[in-house]
């Protein structure tokens, strides 16, 4: 069980050393090499549709506003973002993608999917809900110990 244990863990931190990588190497040499990774996160939690308020996308992202402030500043700047203020309430302030922008949401959902597809493909049916809900327990598990951690807890 102890060599089980030791062998997941080494692949699984390393898949995800792995996806990290190929995710920064996609960003860097691909078509839009002028965002960061951060920001490519950003204009996903943004969203393809409708627009968001910054409070919201800022609690999505686990961030604080200020952080948010400056990230979207530069995606207007290099025109990735729309910003304004709501029309119901002026002090808000919401956030959409430009056309530009969600040409990128979906080169980025497009990779994930791919990467998604390729650990899946050959599966059977019952594999694939087993590699399923242990990706659900690891999701629990990590965002069980996130909130014990904000509540002061330590890890």
């Amino acid at each position: 069980m102890i060599s089980s244990l030791i062998d997941v863990n080494k692949l699984f931190f390393g898949l995800y050393n792995d996806i990290q990588r190929a995710e920064d190497e996609a960003q860097k040499n691909g078509v839009f090499a002028d965002l960061s990774l951060a920001e490519v996160h950003t204009i996903e939690a943004i969203g393809m549709y409708s627009p968001v308020s910054m409070s919201e996308t800022a609690k999505k992202l686990d961030i604080t506003m200020g952080t948010l402030t400056v990230s979207v500043k530069h995606l207007v700047s290099k025109g990735y973002v729309i910003r304004e203020r709501s029309e119901k309430d002026r002090r808000h302030v919401l956030i959409s993608l430009t056309n530009k922008g969600r040409i990128m949401y979906r080169i980025h959902q497009k990779f994930h999917l791919e990467m998604i597809k390729a650990a899946i493909v050959g599966l059977s049916e019952y594999e694939a809900e087993v590699a399923r809900n242990v990706l659900i327990r690891i999701n629990g598990f990590i965002n069980e110990r996130y909130r014990n951690k904000v509540q002061g807890d330590i890890l």
